[in-house]
């Protein structure tokens, strides 16, 4: 009898999840496991961790959900905490697995954990399947190879569109057969040092996100089919309050509660139903920009956490503590950029057009490094997704994959354009609204 361990990560589902049907269908019972590793919420040396308690909320919904998807087709999670190969190495010893399968993962942290674990299991004479599934292309049907990657997002959208098809998606399985497995349950919160109302978002949040798959679906369908607001996306796509100026679909794609295929196949479906037009189109075409940047990770591996980022440029940047903590603390005096602070402080969520005025701000008006204010949204941001956050603070910094290396958003123009009643600086910052900065 073969038993596998399907090791969850970044994959937080049953529809779509081709290591989790690749396993069942090369085995005779599976172990599903989930480990929180502590590595995950480590200090920075910027005074905060990486983790905060937005995502690690909506983390623990995840899972949660996960648990009960699978306890539904006749299995469960086993649910662990510590450092996960050292786990992953234990259970395979406990249960005497024949293979462990996992999600491949694009940035240096998690390839390093995947080598370590890949010599650890080698020792064992046990195989380690790590599959590729965390974008709507997969990375075989890519028309260049990753290394031959272009630099800039349009030659690679234009090549892919052209030449490659989607894959199907997997259907979620009837039954999975696990040997009986100890009860484990979900940490709380305060197992990672936050309390409840840590990640209580503020009632002005323009969307309440909760974590798994089933919200995923929810969500998805409400933006979709109930609403039919998808219609209408290429035109709301920069809006700044409300729930469905834009799809808000990122915090399930980053952890993995629903695949990009998954919404690409519902998308097509809609087209047919519904209606097919521009708006369509252009969630395609932001769920290709997600693609580019894992593919970025993959050709450039450490250079893409570099100052330098991929183009090597050696830029000078102050290390201006206090000026930092006014940025994160939405104490600028810029009302625009110091509302979308206050936002993502307040609820772990920005807009797409807040994130890149933000950013330019820090980087362009504040001259403060990059990177720090790409680890602060790493502990903020609810959808934080590794390869997302870092491509686009590399873009926005002119290190990254920006053919116009100089390029600079002028933040009052910005608000002009995008909030020119201040509805949304008033909804954020009633109290400051008229000290406006000259």
């Amino acid at each position: 009898m073969k038993t596998s361990i399907v090791w969850f990560r970044n994959d937080l589902r049953l529809r779509d999840n081709a290591t989790l049907t690749e396993a069942i269908t090369h085995s005779d019972q599976i172990i599903p496991v989930y480990v929180f590793d502590p590595s995950r919420w480590g200090s920075l040396d910027l005074g905060f961790q990486k983790t905060g308690p937005f995502q690690t909320q909506f983390l623990l919904d995840s899972a949660q959900c996960l648990k009960e998807n699978l306890q539904e087709v006749g299995s469960d999670l086993l649910i662990k905490s510590g450092d996960a190969v050292k786990i992953i190495s234990e259970l395979v010893r406990e249960y005497e697995v024949d293979a462990v399968y996992s999600s491949k993962e694009a940035t240096w942290e998690e390839i390093k954990q995947e080598k370590e674990l890949q010599k650890e299991l080698e020792s064992k004479a046990v195989d380690l399947q790590l599959i590729w599934q965390s974008t709507l292309f997969h990375v075989d049907d890519l028309v260049q190879p990753v290394s031959e990657l272009p630099d800039v997002f349009t030659s690679f959208r234009k090549k892919q569109e052209k030449y490659a098809d989607i894959r199907e998606e997997m259907a979620v399985p009837n039954q999975i057969i696990s040997p009986t497995l100890p009860l484990t349950i979900v940490p709380g919160l305060n197992e990672f040092g936050f309390s409840e109302s840590d990640a209580q978002q503020d009632e002005r949040t323009a969307i309440h996100l909760v974590g798994g798959e089933k919200a995923a679906w929810n969500r998805l369908n409400d933006y979709f089919w109930d609403s039919n607001q998808l219609k209408s996306y290429k035109w709301t796509r920069n809006g700044l309050l409300g729930e469905d100026y834009s799809s808000k679909f990122s915090p399930w794609l980053a952890h993995g509660c629903i695949s990009p295929r998954s919404i690409y196949h519902e998308l097509k479906r809609y087209e047919r139903e519904r209606k097919k037009n521009v708006s369509t189109y252009w969630l395609v075409f932001e769920l290709i920009w997600r693609d580019y940047f894992r593919f970025v990770c993959l050709k450039y591996g450490r250079k893409v956490f570099y100052r330098g980022g991929i183009k090597d440029l050696d830029r000078e940047y102050s290390n201006d503590l206090e000026l930092f903590e006014k940025w994160k603390n939405g104490e600028t005096g810029q009302s625009f950029v110091d509302a979308n602070m206050k936002e993502l402080k307040l609820t772990g969520f920005m807009s797409n057009r807040g994130r890149q005025n933000v950013a330019s701000f820090l980087v362009k008006d504040l001259n403060i490094d990059w990177r720090w204010g790409a680890a602060w949204f790493e502990h903020m941001l609810t959808d934080y997704d590794v390869c997302s956050n870092w491509g686009n603070w590399m873009y926005v910094a002119g290190v990254g994959n920006d053919p116009r290396e100089n390029r600079y958003f002028n933040v009052p123009n910005q608000a002009e354009k995008y909030d020119p009643k201040g509805e949304f600086v008033q909804h954020w910052l009633q109290p400051n609204l008229f000290s406006e900065e000259k």
